[in-house]
């Protein structure tokens, strides 16, 4: 039988969740000031006074940003970038993180040291450019997805994961002929969705924000993601994208970035409430056992 909270419990499930909705509203609200900005007529932000509502409403901005390619072939680089490097992540990972699961592996150890040894030390900036420029990798998307294509802190929480998985079902598949690749296909991936959906989030989102790697190892400004064109933009504190016959009495630098703004970050709004409900689950496993 359900009894009846307290009046010390009831007090603290309010302050609790005013305490939430006030970091809830403090958090989105940075957010609803740029939608409000890149809907507000260019007329209306020069003369300032902008809080969560728009006085005026306008489309004059998405006009201008939907008017030139330059934009759009930056979100195609992105999406690109984010959906084969994601794949790269996982199947590296996975592929790393099941052999490395079995406590009969020689060297296991060793290779475990290794990993946590890249967790704390790093080779460097200019190394690493070194590095990708032997391979011939600059100047190319590859250069945005083979070097981060492992995570080690993803590749340890899935290895803990794949460690609580039975021993009794990889044995029956084994003995129904499967070798060790079609066990992991098979059997391991399919019990491990929530954990694959979560670092495929986390994956995902990295790829998505990056533009450091970009700025770095790519000179050729038609394959810059998205992230790299923002930054530009809110740099030099300009609206201009490309060439646009937009007349520029038309145009309003403010309005131009918050639009950017709110097209870069729709794309990962819209997929991350299909993960949401692998998130916390996913997250959590893995990460009790060492």
């Amino acid at each position: 039988m359900k009894q009846d909270k307290t009046i010390g419990n009831r007090l603290f499930d309010i302050i609790n969740n005013s305490l939430l909705l006030f970091v809830a509203l403090a958090c989105s609200l940075p957010f609803i000031y740029v939608v409000a900005v890149s809907f507000t007529s260019p007329a209306q932000v020069a003369q300032g006074g902008i809080i969560l509502f728009p006085k005026e409403w306008s489309l004059s901005a998405y006009r201008y940003i939907f008017s030139t390619d330059t934009l759009m072939r930056s979100m195609m680089v992105s999406i690109y970038i984010t959906v084969v490097g994601t794949f790269i992540n996982l199947v590296f990972t996975s592929l790393m993180a099941y052999p490395l699961a079995k406590r009969h592996l020689r060297g296991r150890r060793t290779i475990m040291m290794g990993v946590l040894f890249t967790m704390l030390f790093g080779g460097g900036l200019i190394p690493t450019y070194f590095v990708v420029k032997a391979l011939h990798l600059t100047d190319t998307l590859w250069s945005l997805m083979i070097p981060t294509a492992i995570s080690a802190f993803n590749l340890i929480v899935l290895k803990n994961f794949f460690q609580q998985i039975p021993d009794g079902l990889e044995d029956s598949a084994k003995i129904d002929g499967c070798n060790d690749l079609g066990v992991l296909i098979r059997i391991v991936l399919p019990l491990s969705l929530p954990a694959m959906a979560t670092f495929g989030l986390f994956y995902a989102v990295g790829h998505w924000n990056q533009f450091f790697n970009a700025i770095l190892y790519i000179n050729d400004n038609t394959k810059w993601p998205i992230q790299v064109l923002l930054r530009e933009i809110v740099i030099l504190a300009s609206g201009r994208i490309g060439d646009t016959n937009i007349d520029d009495a038309e145009i309003q630098p403010l309005t131009i970035r918050m639009a950017v703004i709110v097209f870069a970050t729709l794309p990962i709004l819209v997929v991350y409430p299909f993960l949401q409900k692998h998130f916390a689950k996913g997250a959590m496993l893995g990460s009790v056992k060492g």
